[in-house]
């Protein structure tokens, strides 16, 4: 099992958007993460900050992603996400590589 944790900036004037999104993600959204082989997935929020923690169960991740990355449900759900986050570097999504949700180093795990 990998554990991740990543980062993006929430924009202010979203953030209640942002919350009521994420209080009823629909079924279709969570069933592929769990093909993927994410589980337990959080996002918490702290003065502008969103912070994501996912463990991932499978043995590709790269491959998981892709299919994730290619759910037509998923990029609907992207499309009503995307605008209340803002990312670290650049302008736009893919306008520079890793610029949205930033992976985190992880420095301490306490089972």
């Amino acid at each position: 099992m990998q554990r991740f944790g990543q980062i993006i900036r929430l924009r202010p004037e979203k953030y209640e958007e942002y919350k009521r999104l994420h209080a009823a993600v629909p079924e279709p959204i969570l069933n592929k993460l769990r093909e993927a082989n994410i589980t337990n997935y959080s996002i918490f929020h702290r003065g502008g900050l969103l912070f994501a923690y996912f463990e991932y169960v499978g043995d590709d991740f790269a491959a998981d992603m892709a299919k994730v990355g290619d759910d037509p449900a998923t990029h609907a759900w992207w499309e009503l996400c995307d605008p209340c986050q803002q990312p670290f570097e650049g302008d736009s999504k893919g306008s520079r590589e890793g610029n949205w949700w930033l992976p985190m180093e992880s420095l301490f795990h306490m089972d």
